[in-house]
């Protein structure tokens, strides 16, 4: 059902300020506006030019049993502390502190320590921290005074105790910014408020002779509640505030709870494994008589002595290491009310030998236009590690069981072994499929995200996690771009943000569906339940009896239905976004009717895909907070999953700057520039416009927005939406960054840029035939902020040309056509694994489980790379044994590598603009690169498979990259005859020294020659 416009406009959200609150100390912070369009008097936080910066660090004590507490700490730039530091006071109850001076540093790095060889380092990273104050809890920096003077004058004065609901916000810390009537606001971001009991902060603060308070709440590190900017109004006295509804005269909402005092359970099942210096820790979780909100891991050993780690997971990577030595690991689980369990049985594992030097955990921040993208379906790749293959619950009626074929069988460990055969073919670029933990009947592509703050199990082996990729691909030179999904969780929802805890009922009809419950057990994709036997266990997701608090409609009554078995089908047995069963505060409720409609942005597509409500700021959170993990983790850009379903107005809001300020944290400015994020705005049609709806069209999203909407992120959405379609494609902004001016290269302007380049659709659709790709890509270059970032590819694992559902199958000639204009034209050259040798063409790419993957265009793809195989370079290859030599052979495999060669040799195919002016050919155009910081300057004339004639182009030498064919150009003329299909020339100017032109580069293919 369509949800109807004015429903959702009514919504209200909690949300950031008019400005971004995250900013540096030395930046001017932005309050929360009552009114946007009056004046703002309150006290702005600024960074005054004042001598000296300062630092009050406080520390909590809730959840450590030291008997001191030392901040070890140095300014930015400066040296650190001698050990252990610098005493730290008493500050207040849970709570030490110090003030450090900084002189001019922004910030400074610490640790604490308990003076005694106990320390907390923040997991070896050390915390970075900025100026003024500061509060460090179990891990979790924010910014406020958490131990301000508030208390109620002794003459009288009035307070008000205000409590706070952060259940639907998942905040870790909460301050309370305000202003007691008439007089003067708080200090940017407030003061802290305590946790009072299970989903409620407290603070009572004093009024004076005032009889209520202006106020506004945050999270200490930029994200804002201020009541859409009206702020919120509140009397003396107790009072709460929960989902924006205030409450006067309240009863203690904690009251009627008894404290707390019960620890978690101790952590059992703690095993550790080494390889090299790193150690994979992981144990399973803990219970509590209310919740277990982290863990405590200490590590004794080594030179260190004991740090403590602070983890919300029940899996810890401890890298950086001593070779060879021994270390011992126990767990303590902690609850919201500071409660600490006993610590778990102890696991003791040694280090190995230290691994060769790399560079572990960071991006490697190069243009990403140098960088041709080899895209895998990492479950279908390479299987390297069979011990974690699984065939899930639709194995034998895919027909996967038959043919000894488990959907995930590919995994990191099989495709660390053949980066290398990547690197010969040439690409340096490798996108993947999703990594996060997935939940479904069939979800080895990884679009089925249940636990996003987890890396599937079924991927990684020992020795080949996530991290180990990263860091083997950096060691190569190689990027990895990771597949990623904002718009919507798997039909079982989002681990640590709403989990149904059953749908339906669970009869002898459906037990062998719906296993019966195992407390004890936490499914992780991988492990064997004992009970059932399987590892995709669901006894967390069903019950016969229904649950308490059940909101889904009609709930276990037969729907007089039968499913294709027979059985009887139940209201609620499956997910259903209409039926009450996902709540509107995570989710949307409603099915998705007109896919060029408002509602393809805010309903759901498929029962598998429950539609994440992306303008719900706990939703925002969540998807930020597990998408960090990533970026901290060194990935180099995401690709972005169904990107058009989510407005473009929360993408430039929250999503994309989210992005960049935390690349920018970890690693700098250089980093955030080159860190890629392309995003599938999926448009099926062969026009510029995807049937003239601006909001669905791919270029679209590569703008920031004209014009200033609500301040609620929903409202914003549909005023968005209503005015964009108003203005129509004829009004929308244009660009000419992908294009020369004439024959010279210009500054492009990204001032406009929302951060999202963009999959090239419409060459997609088109690439039936290259000449039409060519020619529809290029007109819809002047409506994309820079098309020269737009990744181009023939077909992939959802889609071939003009939206068939079968692999491309062209023919040979048409294929190697394809490659030549998609390596020389603007824009990055991807190719779907398997393309190289036409792997499973004409094969139909998914048909789900009801045929098996060996049958389709995501069939196993290892059998093809077996053997050795050594790249010696990029596009080059050393050595190759077995299958995967012959492999390298194929006529398509040879005809990439040396595209490869000849784009890596001329930058102005890399990242120049481009041209058709005065040139006459089917498939030819000039382009060029000058970047006068590092003194380069390229031009080429390039025409694929057609003949051509350049005109009006600069005199001068021009050496063609494929032949070495060598033309003196006195009169602005080049003609060029036809190269044949699937051949190309490529002259390059000989501009002498560092740009001379390479001459031929490679040796003549089956293609190129």
């Amino acid at each position: 059902m369509k949800r109807t416009p004015g429903a959702r406009a009514t919504r209200r959200r909690a949300r950031r300020p008019l400005a971004a609150l995250t900013v540096a100390a030395s930046a001017l912070l932005a309050q929360p506006l009552a009114d946007p369009g009056a004046a703002d008097t309150r006290t702005v936080a600024t960074a005054a030019a004042a001598t000296e910066n300062t630092a009050t660090v406080y520390y909590s004590t809730k959840t450590r049993a030291w008997s001191a507490y030392y901040l070890h700490y140095a300014p930015d730039g400066g040296s650190w502390t001698t050990v252990p530091g610098t005493r730290m006071q008493a500050a207040c109850t849970d709570w030490v502190k110090l003030t450090v001076p900084l002189g001019s540093a922004q910030g400074l790095k610490a640790t604490f320590t308990d003076g005694a060889g106990v320390w907390d380092n923040n997991g070896g990273r050390d915390y970075a921290l900025g100026t003024g104050d500061i509060t460090v809890k179990d891990g979790v920096v924010a910014h406020s005074d958490p131990c301000a003077d508030t208390a109620p004058d002794p003459g009288g004065s009035r307070t008000a105790t205000v409590y706070y609901a952060t259940d639907a916000l998942g905040w870790s810390t909460v301050n309370l910014h305000y202003q007691p009537a008439g007089g003067s606001w708080t200090t940017v971001p407030g003061v802290g408020m305590e946790a009072a009991c299970t989903g409620w902060w407290r603070r009572t603060v004093d009024l004076g002779a005032a009889t209520s308070l202006k106020a506004a709440f945050n999270n200490g590190n930029g994200i804002w509640d201020n009541n859409n900017g009206a702020d919120y109004t509140l009397p003396a006295g107790t009072t709460t505030v929960r989902n924006r509804t205030v409450t006067a005269d309240a009863a203690d909402p904690c009251a009627a709870q008894q404290p707390d005092t019960e620890a978690p359970t101790a952590p059992t099942g703690v095993t550790a494994s080494a390889t090299g210096t790193s150690v994979v820790l992981s144990w399973q979780p803990a219970t509590d008589n209310r919740a277990v909100t982290g863990y405590q891991v200490t590590r004794t050993g080594g030179s260190a002595g004991t740090t403590v780690t602070d983890t919300g997971s029940t899996v810890l990577s401890d890298t950086g290491l001593q070779e060879r030595t021994a270390y011992t690991y126990t767990v303590r689980a902690v609850d919201a009310a500071g409660n600490t369990s006993a610590a778990s049985a102890p696991a003791t594992v040694t280090t190995g030998d230290r691994p060769p030097a790399t560079t572990p955990g960071r991006p490697l921040g190069t243009d990403p236009r140098k960088d041709p993208v080899y895209f895998v379906l990492t479950a279908r790749f390479n299987d390297g590690d069979p011990t974690n293959n699984r065939g899930g619950s639709q194995h034998v009626r895919s027909g996967n069981a038959a043919n000894d074929d488990p959907m995930f069988r590919g995994d990191f460990k099989g495709l660390i072994d053949k980066l290398d055969y990547i690197k010969g073919l040439g690409f340096s670029a490798v996108w993947i499929t999703p990594v996060v933990l997935n939940r479904s009947d069939y979800d080895y592509h990884g679009y089925h995200g249940w636990d996003f703050y987890r890396v599937d199990p079924r991927l990684e082996s020992a020795g080949a996690s996530y991290q180990d990729l990263i860091d083997a691909a950096h060691a190569k030179g190689m990027k990895i771009y990771q597949d990623v999904v904002y718009n919507h969780s798997s039909r079982w929802g989002a681990k640590g943000l709403f989990t149904p805890k059953v749908y339906g009922i669970r009869d002898t009809q459906w037990s062998w569906y719906y296993d019966e419950p195992n407390a004890g057990f936490a499914y992780d994709g991988l492990t064997v339940e004992p009970k059932s036997g399987k590892s995709y266990y669901n006894g967390d997701l069903w019950s016969t009896a229904e649950p308490t608090g059940n909101t889904c409609l009609n709930w276990g009554t037969p729907t007089g239905a039968r499913s294709p078995e027979g059985y009887t089908l139940y209201n609620c047995q499956w997910p259903s976004p209409t039926s009450g069963m996902f709540p509107s505060a995570y989710y949307h409720t409603c099915w998705l009717g007109n896919w060029e409609g408002e509602d393809a942005r805010s309903c759901w597509l498929h029962e598998d895909l429950a539609d994440f409500d992306t303008e719900s700021p706990a939703v925002q959170n969540y998807l930020i907070g597990a998408y960090n993990k990533y970026i901290d983790m060194g990935v180099d850009g995401f690709r972005v999953d169904t990107a058009v379903h989510i407005p473009r107005t929360t993408w430039n809001r929250r999503f994309l700057p989210a992005i960049q300020e935390r690349v920018s944290q970890r690693f700098g400015a250089d980093a955030a520039r080159g860190f890629f994020v392309f995003g599938e705005v999926a448009a099926f049609v062969n026009d510029k416009w995807n049937r003239g709806s601006v909001n669905h069209s791919a270029q679209f999203y590569t703008w920031k927005e004209r014009k200033e909407y609500s301040a609620d992120d929903a409202r914003a959405a549909l005023e968005m939406y209503a005015y964009e379609q108003a203005q129509g494609p004829a009004n929308q902004p244009t660009s000419r960054n992908a294009f020369l001016d004439g024959n010279s290269y210009h500054a492009p302007d990204h001032s406009r840029f929302s951060g999202m380049h963009i999959i090239d659709m419409r060459m997609h659709m088109n690439f039936g035939d290259a000449v039409n790709a060519f020619h529809n890509g290029k007109d819809s270059d002047d409506s994309t902020n820079d098309a020269t970032y737009n990744v181009v590819y023939v077909d992939s694992h959802d889609y071939g040309p003009n939206k068939s559902g079968e692999r491309y199958t062209g023919g040979t000639d048409a294929w190697a056509e394809n490659m030549a204009l998609m390596w020389t034209f603007r824009g990055i050259p991807t190719l779907y694994y398997g393309s190289e040798t036409e792997f499973q063409k004409g094969r139909r790419i998914d048909c789900g489980p009801s045929c098996p993957l060996a049958t389709t265009g995501r069939a196993y793809y290892g059998d093809h790379l077996a053997g050795t195989v050594t790249a010696s370079g990029f596009g080059t290859v050393a050595s190759a044994t077995g299958p995967v030599a012959t492999t390298l052979a194929q006529p398509l495999a040879r005809h990439v590598q040396r595209l490869n060669l000849i784009r890596r040799a001329v930058p102005a195919l890399q990242m120049g603009q481009y041209s058709t002016d005065g040139i006459s050919g089917e498939m030819a155009f000039k382009r060029r690169y000058t970047d006068t910081a590092t003194g380069t300057d390229s031009f080429a004339l390039v025409t694929v498979t057609h003949g051509a004639r350049f005109t009006g182009i600069p005199n001068g030498t021009y050496k063609d990259a494929v032949t070495g064919e060598t033309r003196t150009v006195t009169d602005g003329t080049l003609a060029v005859p036809a190269p044949g299909k699937g051949n190309l020339r490529v002259y390059a100017l000989d501009l002498g020294g560092a740009n001379a032109a390479p001459g031929k580069v490679g040796t003549d293919g089956p293609y190129l020659k």
